[in-house]
């Protein structure tokens, strides 16, 4: 009996162990030593070499972009508007007719004082020849001296008449030119504010209507006080213009390049700022007044700079970092310091190194001395399109 016990034990014993083994509860020994832990699977990641060439170090602010130059058409004389001759939106030249009042009250005014001034021309002309005639009765002694005086004096004043009817001649003529409403500058015109049968004044607020200069055109923008004397080195080095460039706010689209006119003479001690204008030629018109635009201004070039994808800039408690690859395909995490970060590019200023391999994408499966595979082609786009998708909405 105790025999048959002792066998019952030991074939449940074994199919206890053949169960174990069966859903993984229990590791098979061969050989009298245990079975070595599978080794973990490498990390798939997309890398990137640390590249080493020119980059521009950019100050970057927040603008509004202001017309080069604004003016409100106004009427220098009162009349009935009686042609409008431009288009809203119209794109206009210095010269260009804009609109014709009634010139009819004006041109009669000129006829007048030209007139008059034939009128005292041939009177002048009849006093010359009296004069010529008094002169020589004079020279014969059938003339009084006072005679020949009172002539000349005659002819004098009519000489003057004459010079004052030459300028009412050109008031006049003045007077009719300000019927025409012309451009002064290039530019665009805007709204009209009258319309044709309108009586049009000089004290109308709006004028007739506004002709803003957009090419070139100008940016007005701020940058922190601290940065001041940086600038002002970097103008004493290049004795030229500092370069500036204007974006989009989402910073996708480059407006258009220009350089730096002016830094204001004062500090906004409100926000402790520095105003700065920059100008720009806008032949496409991608600068608009009032536009909220941002620029970068240009204000050194560091030769030999290393940078990397602004996606290799990962962000802890301690400060920025980046993952490293080592030769054996195990990652390190190395605190770096970054310079700027511009059109997705990282300048980095310490703790890389030129053709060091860092990660781009996938490190939130990385910890220090995981084994990576890189990813390439089709493969790596997959993985930065799934990373995207994982990635937490900020």
């Amino acid at each position: 009996m105790k025999r048959r016990i002792i066998v019952l034990a030991s074939v449940s014993l074994a199919a206890a162990a053949a169960v174990g083994i069966l859903y993984g509860l229990v590791t098979p020994v061969r050989g009298g030593a245990p079975a070595a832990a599978p080794a973990p699977a490498a990390a798939p990641v997309v890398a990137d070499v640390v590249k080493s060439g020119d980059v521009p170090i950019y100050l970057t602010g927040v603008g509004t972009v202001i017309a080069y130059n604004t003016d409100i058409i106004r009427s220098q004389i009162t009349g009935e508007l009686v042609q409008v001759v431009f288009t809203e939106g119209q794109t206009v030249k210095p010269g260009d007719l804009l609109a014709q009042i009634d010139p009819r009250p004006y041109q009669a005014q000129l006829d007048q004082t030209i007139a008059n001034r034939d009128r005292d021309q041939a009177q002048l002309d009849n006093a010359l020849a009296n004069l010529g005639r008094y002169t020589d009765l004079e020279k014969k002694g059938f003339a009084s001296t006072q005679l020949s005086d009172t002539q000349k004096a005659q002819v004098a004043q009519l000489k003057a008449a004459i010079q004052a009817d030459e300028a009412l001649i050109e008031a006049a003529k003045i007077q009719l030119g300000y019927t025409r409403l012309t451009s002064p500058i290039p530019g665009i015109a805007g709204v009209r504010q009258l319309d044709v049968g309108n009586i049009i004044h000089p004290t109308d607020v709006n004028g007739l209507v506004v002709v803003t200069q957009i090419e070139p055109i100008s940016l007005l923008f701020t940058l922190p006080e601290t940065v001041l004397p940086r600038i002002q080195l970097q103008q004493e080095k290049t004795k030229a213009p500092l370069a500036v460039i204007a974006y989009s706010q989402d910073n996708k689209i480059k407006l258009d390049e220009g350089t730096l006119g002016l830094v204001n003479n004062e500090i906004l001690q409100t926000t402790g700022s520095i105003q700065l204008k920059a100008n720009f030629p806008n032949p496409a018109h991608r600068l608009w007044p009032g536009q909220l635009v941002n620029a970068r201004l240009l204000v050194d070039t560091r030769h030999d700079g290393l940078t990397v994808p602004a996606s290799v800039v990962q962000r802890g408690p301690n400060g920025s970092y980046a993952y490293v690859i080592k030769p054996d395909d195990t990652v390190e995490l190395r605190p770096i310091t970054v310079a700027q970060i511009s059109d997705g590019q990282a300048l980095i200023d310490s703790g890389l190194k030129a053709n060091e391999r860092v990660v781009t994408d996938g490190q939130y499966k990385l910890q220090p001395g995981t084994h990576v595979t890189i990813l390439t082609g089709r493969a790596a786009a997959e993985a930065r399109a799934q990373s995207a998708l994982q990635a937490p909405i900020p």
